[in-house]
């Protein structure tokens, strides 16, 4: 048995049994298919108010519709939110922060496959722009409400990053920090696993500030385990290459009820109440790569993270 008595073939229902989310507010990003949806159902089943921050408004009417058909007494809110343009994080977080609205649990879950050299909005490659720089802006302008939301209701906060154990499969610099654009270094899959990598950083050096504050919040990264939802679209994406098959060859394949199962652990366990900095999967503390685990690597991510925040962000990439 595991040590948190559950496992890969746990669901999200089954690991949040018996928990009463009731006065908690959760922002999800991406929530209008596959785990993000099934994350978004089963905190409204336990009670939480969800807030479905999503680039398809309409998609996500159809969520929340859904959810309300099968649990008519759950909350949830629907706000626009374009992770791959810091302009729209930006709106985003100035709305949520000013309409009085307590924070407690923030879940990074959005997130896009593997795809040709694209440019966002901000003139960063958009793997890295959508599944890292958006979520570190939105976790940092967030952070004021989540230190406020639990400093008065003396609940711990938590912020959880969604990440894949396809960190593992990244360029073998980990992060291409002198060249996320460069044409001439871009690989579509190690680029993806390169953003997957960023959000197990940025949870573990946020971790390290956040108790080094004394702040009563968490943050953690988790791998959902290999589940086969639109997010991997094989028209774009092309062909999952052999050997990061072979990396993700160890886990079954999940359905979305095991695949958001460990987000909502993380999210909502109180076996998990207290534990910060790690990365888990199948439900469980992990172990990530070493690069993954690396604070010197962690510590430059973010303060290269901060600079493209800036907007200076033609001096550095």
């Amino acid at each position: 048995m595991c040590p948190s008595g559950f496992s890969s073939s746990s669901t999200a229902e089954e690991v949040t049994h018996g928990i009463d989310g009731s006065g908690l507010t959760a922002i999800v990003t991406g929530t209008t298919h596959g785990i993000g949806t099934e994350t978004a159902r089963v905190l409204a089943l336990r009670g939480v108010h969800v807030i479905m921050a999503v680039r398809n408004v309409n998609a996500a009417k159809d969520v929340k519709e859904a959810i309300l058909k099968e649990i008519p007494a759950a909350k949830v809110d629907i706000m626009e939110l374009d992770l791959s343009s810091m302009a729209s994080v930006r709106k985003f977080a100035s709305e949520f922060n000013s309409n009085g609205l307590p924070l407690n649990i923030l879940i990074n879950n959005a997130g896009i496959s593997a795809t040709p050299l694209t440019m966002s909005k901000d003139n960063i490659e958009l793997l890295f722009a959508t599944n890292h720089i958006g979520h570190f802006l939105l976790t940092n302008l967030l952070l004021d409400t989540m230190k406020k939301t639990s400093h008065e209701s003396k609940k711990e906060g938590r912020i959880v990053n969604v990440s894949s154990d396809g960190h593992q499969y990244t360029y073998p610099e980990g992060i291409l920090f002198d060249k996320i654009n460069d044409e001439s270094s871009f690989e579509k899959w190690h680029a993806y696993g390169q953003s997957k990598l960023a959000n197990i950083l940025h949870a573990h050096e946020l971790a390290r500030r956040l108790k080094e504050e004394g702040v009563n919040i968490t943050a953690n990264s988790l791998h959902p385990g290999a589940v086969i939802t639109n997010i991997y679209n094989p028209e774009i994406s092309g062909p999952v290459p052999t050997d990061l098959l072979k990396m993700l060859g160890k886990y079954e394949i999940k359905n979305v009820q095991q695949g958001a199962a460990t987000t909502c652990y993380v999210a909502l366990h109180p076996q998990v109440g207290g534990i910060s900095g790690e990365y888990f999967s199948d439900n469980n503390v992990a172990k990530p790569s070493s690069m993954a685990s690396d604070k010197d690597l962690a510590k430059k991510l973010w303060d290269f993270s901060m600079k493209i925040i800036d907007q200076k962000t033609q001096k550095y990439l």
